[in-house]
Formats: structure tokens, sequence, C-alpha cells
């Protein structure tokens, strides 16, 4: 795959952050494909998935047994569990 290609489906962090918004405003109420179809702003759907890749291997989303995208994203207990000494890095 060339490099043009590759970037054609590359998302910004706009369209990122757009996702993120509308997946925890509606988290668990829609499967991908009706997700992507009900967003703000329409896109490629390629760039979609890359999207969507990159925030379930963040960890800030995840697939349920039904197809359905929830946002599992906490960050106030991640906070949380940092600030612990007792669960420091040695």
């Amino acid at each position: 795959m060339s490099a043009a290609s590759t970037s054609a489906h590359s998302p910004t962090l706009d369209t990122i952050r757009m996702i993120e918004e509308f997946v925890q405003e509606y988290s668990g109420e829609f499967r991908r494909r009706a997700l992507w179809s009900s967003l703000p702003r329409k896109m490629m759907y390629q760039t979609f998935k890359t999207a969507i890749e990159y925030l379930i291997e963040s960890n800030k989303i995840a697939i349920d047994a039904n197809g359905k995208v929830c946002w599992i994203f906490d960050p106030e207990l991640v906070r949380c569990y940092l600030e612990r000494q007792d669960l420091q890095l040695r």
C-alpha cells in the first residue's frame, strides 16, 4: 500500500475527538456501521474504521457481545489509581 493511500484513511485529531464525544454520549446504542452513518460529520468508512481501531487499542472504547460500541475510558478512575502509593511502578 502506498503512503498516499495510507494517509487518505488516516483520521485527523478533530475526527477522533468527534467520534469520542459521540460514543461517550451514545455509548452502547449503535453498532459500528450505524454509528458511522449517525456521526455529525461524514467521512469515508475506511477512515472511520481506522479511528475505531485506534480507540479500541487505546482502551477508550470496546465492542460488546451484541456488536455495540461502548465508551469504557474513565479518567477519574485512572487518576485515582495513579495517585495510590501502593500501586506505583518500581
